[in-house]
């Protein structure tokens, strides 16, 4: 009996908070193309504080689920959290990914700078929107750097990087590379690296490395080790908060600690056994794989919690 009216008063509650936001879909006619994304608009007589957010890197969609990585969430769940506390977000499918395929449907087209501008037309879209106020720009793994790149031309009230890398990704992708390649692949993985960062395309890709190397999607790699995310990140004039987790398989502390190097004045919260996809999960492979798969999984409470902190004290400067 306790345990139905407990169940029946956290269904209400859940109802109650779904009421009081207000979720619709919403596009951007980007004039090469139309991208789709989610409002959470919490209801208020005063504007409030609305985050885009921006997705990690390759097929990723606007709630941080990738199809060859699987369904996690992550993002969705995040734009929840915010909600919760008040914060409006918009979160988006970005060009040549899931229902925003047809802006960009051959890869082969895809550049960084696109994606800045994307997120540039995005920012200027809710800034114009009188139910919203300050714009807080957050992006997660590759979307850190998009972040970093956009917030100066929107100026924007802040910057959350999560998960961001501070190293040119092609560092990144030799030091991933070199923990899962045999030998001869590395040798040849190193090679591809050298010629993408030399902006060369290099076609001669073993099936083995076609995930990461095929050519298709090669033109967007080699602008995309062209930007030092460090140096984005110290060219930031407004405030910024650096988020990592300590048991993250696919980006550092290390890089954290670099990218509050390059812009001292930012705040770096970093999360005792939160991952890449922002749970707390064991450094054991099979369980950090297994939680890039499931939606289930909470959300580290110290992240909502850094961010909802980070945001409130925006409206005291």
């Amino acid at each position: 009996m306790m345990l139905r009216a407990l169940l029946l008063s956290l269904s209400l509650f859940t109802g109650l908070v779904q009421a009081t936001v207000l979720q619709r879909p919403v596009s951007l006619d980007t004039g090469h193309g139309e991208l789709y994304g989610s409002l959470l608009l919490p209801k208020s007589e005063q504007p409030v504080p609305v985050v885009l957010i921006i997705s990690g890197s390759g097929p990723t969609d606007r709630d941080g689920n990738n199809p060859d990585g699987g369904r996690n969430d992550s993002l969705k769940r995040l734009a929840w959290v915010l909600a919760k506390h008040n914060i409006a977000s918009v979160r988006y499918d970005k060009r040549g990914v899931a229902a925003s395929l047809a802006a960009t449907p051959d890869e082969r087209n895809l550049t960084l700078d696109a994606y800045v501008a994307d997120a540039v037309a995005w920012g200027n879209k809710l800034k114009a929107d009188p139910r919203l106020g300050q714009l807080i720009v957050l992006g997660h793994s590759e979307g850190a750097l998009i972040a970093s790149l956009a917030a100066p031309q929107l100026d924007a009230a802040g910057v959350i990087s999560i998960s961001g890398t501070a190293r040119p990704v092609d560092q990144v992708l030799r030091q991933q590379l070199s923990y899962r390649l045999p030998p001869a692949l590395m040798v040849r993985s190193n090679e591809l690296l050298d010629s993408l960062k030399a902006g060369q395309v290099d076609t001669d890709v073993p099936p083995a490395l076609q995930v990461i190397f095929r050519p298709s999607v090669q033109p967007y790699l080699i602008t995309l080790f062209r930007e030092d995310p460090a140096a984005a990140f110290a060219r930031l004039k407004m405030p910024a908060l650096i988020i990592q987790g300590s048991n993250d398989i696919q980006v550092s502390v290390d890089d954290a600690r670099v990218l509050k190097a390059a812009k001292p004045d930012a705040q770096l919260t970093l999360i005792d056994g939160m991952n890449h996809v922002m749970r707390i999960v064991p450094n054991d492979l099979k369980r950090q794989l297994a939680s890039y798969k499931d939606p289930q999984l909470p959300l580290a409470a110290e992240l909502g919690r850094s961010i909802i902190g980070f945001i409130d004290g925006l409206h005291t400067r």
